[in-house]
């Protein structure tokens, strides 16, 4: 199981810095998942990952990223077989995150 993280600027300026800054910030927190390249999820220029994704998994009354921190589980095969709003706890998605790591 691997934990991605994806960094964007799109909700309320909250991801300004550049790549490199991003990665030294979250590095000095303790970070230990893999932090991807800062990118859109919405708009013209979402990068076509979340745009698979939201097409794969739509959210709740339309299918745009709404704030940070929304989460999805892609099974091995590279399915998204979950959504995830920003509120919801890692440790909220664990029984349906150990189904999968048992396959």
């Amino acid at each position: 199981m691997r934990i991605l993280a994806f960094p964007c600027n799109q909700f309320g300026g909250q991801e300004p810095g550049t790549n490199a800054e991003i990665k030294q910030f979250a590095a000095e927190r303790g970070v230990k998942f893999d932090m991807m390249a800062k990118v859109n999820v919405n708009g013209d220029d979402t990068h076509p990952l979340w745009q698979y994704l939201k097409q794969r998994q739509g959210g709740t009354l339309v299918d745009a990223i709404k704030w940070n921190f929304t989460k999805f589980i892609v099974d091995k095969n590279g399915q998204p077989v979950g959504r995830y709003g920003p509120t919801t706890s890692p440790l909220e998605m664990r029984d349906e995150l150990e189904k999968y790591l048992n396959q």
